[in-house]
C-alpha cells in the first residue's frame, strides 16, 4: 500500500523526469554493462559481473520506489490554499525563542525537501509541531537536541 503524499506540480514532474531519465538512460547503461561483463567469460569468479548485477537491482529498486511516490502523490490545488493557519505549501517565518533566530521555512512533501532552498518535509518535526498553528502562537517543539521554542511570527504563500 503506497502511502498518499501531497506534491505540488513542479515537485510531480521533477519526479517523472528523473523515473524517465532512470528508464531510458541508466537501464540501458546497466544492462550494457551486464553484457559486456558476461561476454568476458567465466561469470564465477567475475567481478564487473557481479558489481553490474548488484547496479541493476539498485536501479529497479529505486525505479520501483519512484513509480510508487508518484502513484500515491496527490496534486494540491494551490489557490485553494489559506493563510489562516500553517498547512502544506505554506511559507512560515519562525523565531527560535532560545536564541532570538529567526528563519523561514516552506512546508513540502518528502519528496520535494530541500533544506538549501528553505523547504522542510511536512514530516519533520519542526513542520508537525507548527501544523494547525496560527500568527503569534508559541509551539515547543521536540527535536533531537530536545525542546526547542518557538513563536510563529508570519504565515505566507
Amino acid at each position: 500500500m503506497s502511502k498518499v503524499s501531497y506534491i505540488t506540480e513542479e515537485g510531480l514532474k521533477k519526479l517523472r523526469e528523473e523515473l524517465i531519465q532512470l528508464e531510458s538512460v541508466e537501464r540501458p547503461r546497466i544492462s550494457r554493462q551486464i553484457a559486456e561483463a558476461r561476454d568476458k567469460g567465466d561469470l564465477s569468479e567475475n567481478a564487473e559481473y557481479d558489481a553490474a548485477k548488484e547496479a541493476q537491482g539498485l536501479l529497479e529498486m529505486k525505479i520501483a520506489r519512484l513509480k510508487e511516490t508518484i502513484a500515491g502523490s496527490r496534486l494540491i490545488d494551490e489557490s485553494k490554499l489559506d493563510t489562516s493557519k500553517v498547512q502544506i505549501m505554506n511559507k512560515v517565518k519562525i523565531k527560535n525563542l532560545k536564541s532570538n533566530s529567526v528563519m523561514t521555512y516552506t512546508l513540502v512533501s518528502e519528496s520535494e525537501a530541500d533544506l538549501k532552498a528553505g523547504k522542510i518535509s511536512i514530516s519533520t518535526p519542526i513542520a508537525q509541531g507548527l501544523l494547525g498553528k496560527k500568527v503569534g502562537d508559541k509551539v515547543d517543539i521536540q527535536v533531537p537536541s530536545g525542546m526547542m521554542p518557538f513563536e510563529i511570527l508570519d504565515i505566507s504563500l
